[in-house]
């Protein structure tokens, strides 16, 4: 009879911390208590605990058994801990040597034969044992490579708990499985396919180019949909820190490859307009569990056919919008989730939604405005680029003139974000992050001549102090892609017309 402690990890959001999973096996009648506020997977780790380690030759001791999780007020979640719970008890009742474990963590859910199986959130939590000072991680064979991608941390697998009890005995190795690379990617969607829509074409450009937010309208058949899946293909690659953060959120919802690499194109969500307010931007009882929102976290959201949307969950995204993160208050606290992404949505102009847009439709004016009234103004505010697109006439699907592909079209993008970047320094990467304190400031003040246009928008009550500012952030990106150093009259004139719908 004794005591024994192993280490694992607690997620809450993106963040872990590393957790001491300590047993005490004590005279008296037979009993199994975990404590430490588990949560209902974690409470049934008693019974997976108990075959697994029968199954893999281990002694099972008929004695009474406390597993405690410390901190005990940390919320504790999932299966991630029954390979830490098990190794806990055997060192506690049979003097298993769990010491060559004393700078590592253990992850792993068990099966009832003992197997060792993958957990979600490998890569945070390897993150924070990293951070944490651990010298290794043990994680489940299936989870290796994502675990890999944590640097200054050594990682071993393991596929069953057997093969860990004879390691803590010298009597086996634990797994070191080669590094496979990553397979290619498939190709993006091309814009070269989206024939006919210069209109389209440009947003898609000026959206990629800023990190702007965009809206498109119009009947079936324009390209809205085509123009939204080919913008991650425009979008320049994500960076370490980027790409890290992305697959960490994924491996959280459980959406992360089988290969467990590192998630380098810009994703994109696309949920169907059934979705709810939890699917969109994250809950869930317990554990709030990532939404949409955050899963295109550096990357894209499409929304289409947005007009079809519940009003109420189209206003949940106004918050994630405006800060870049989504905090979700559950009765065990608050978790955080980061929310970067860039909102695109595609709507038809009414219910009809006929092919040839307003002259063919039956639907009345007033039909047509409450259809529309379903994105609200708070919504459509933090939208930077707001456009209708016409039909595509036979003359256009028909040319054989060359149409630009997106590889050209990424290079530009990439050129301009490269300028903004340089321009503002620490204070923002896209021309969309620039706080409006510096766009005012002296520095970058743009001169009242060429704010004409947003001045007597902003005076007529046409648009609102946000939208003024937007479409100044707009007006800069357009100077970047065409090479001025700073807008003028003309680029501000363009990007007011682009957010109102309208041709000034």
């Amino acid at each position: 009879m004794g005591y024994a402690q192993v280490y694992s990890v607690a997620l809450h959001g993106v963040a872990g911390e590393v957790i001491v999973v300590e047993a005490d096996v004590s005279f008296g009648l037979p009993n199994f208590v975990v404590s430490g506020l588990p949560d209902a997977a974690l409470s049934e780790a008693r019974d997976r605990v108990r075959s697994a380690v029968t199954n893999s030759g281990g002694k099972w001791p008929l004695e009474r058994i406390i597993v405690n999780l410390l901190p005990a007020h940390v919320r504790k979640h999932g299966s991630g801990f029954d390979t830490a719970v098990a190794l806990a008890i055997l060192a506690a009742s049979s003097n298993l040597p769990v010491a060559r474990l004393n700078e590592a963590v253990v992850l792993g859910e068990l099966g009832l034969d003992g197997t060792v199986r993958p957990v979600r959130g490998v890569l945070p939590a390897v993150l924070a044992a990293s951070r944490a000072g651990k010298a290794m991680a043990l994680v489940p064979l299936a989870n290796v490579t994502e675990a890999r991608l944590v640097p200054d941390i050594e990682v071993r697998a393991t596929d069953s708990l057997g093969r860990i009890i004879g390691y803590l005995h010298g009597l086996e190795t634990l797994l070191d499985p080669t590094a496979q690379p990553p397979p290619e990617e498939a190709s993006p969607l091309d814009l070269a396919d989206v024939l006919g829509q210069e209109r389209g074409r440009r947003v898609i450009e000026l959206a990629a180019a800023g990190r702007h937010h965009v809206a498109m309208f119009g009947p079936p058949g324009t390209g809205k949909t085509m123009l939204a899946a080919r913008l991650p293909g425009v979008l320049p690659p994500l960076d370490d820190q980027e790409a890290i953060e992305v697959t960490a959120l994924h491996s959280i919802a459980g959406t992360l490859p089988p290969t467990g690499a590192l998630i380098r194109r810009a994703p994109l969500q696309a949920p169907h307009h059934t979705a709810s307010v939890a699917a969109l931007v994250g809950g869930g009882s317990g554990l709030a569990k990532p939404g949409a929102v955050s899963l295109a976290h550096n990357g894209v959201l499409f929304l289409d056919e947005c007009a079809e949307f519940s009003s109420g969950v189209l206003d949940a995204l106004r918050q994630p919008l405006e800060d870049g993160e989504v905090r979700l208050r559950r009765t065990y606290g608050e978790t955080t989730y980061p929310a970067r992404a860039q909102l695109v949505m595609a709507a038809n102009p009414c219910p009809c939604a006929k092919p040839g847009g307003r002259p063919t439709c039956q639907c009345p004016s007033i039909v047509r405005r409450r259809y529309q009234s379903r994105l609200s103004g708070p919504l459509m505010d933090r939208v930077d680029l707001q456009v209708d697109l016409d039909p595509v006439r036979s003359a256009a699907l028909l040319t054989t003139e060359h149409v630009e592909p997106s590889v050209v079209i990424a290079k530009r993008v990439l050129g301009a974000r490269e300028i903004a970047s340089e321009r503002w320094g620490p204070q923002a990467r896209t021309n969309s992050d620039v706080p409006a304190s510096v766009l005012r400031g002296k520095k970058y003040r743009l001169p009242r001549a060429v704010l004409h246009p947003l001045t007597v928008e902003i005076d007529r009550g046409r648009i609102s102090a946000r939208g003024f500012e937007r479409s100044m952030r707009v007006a800069w990106t357009i100077a970047d892609l065409d090479g001025r150093e700073r807008p003028d009259a003309a680029d501000v004139r363009e990007a007011l017309e682009l957010r109102s719908r309208s041709v000034l």
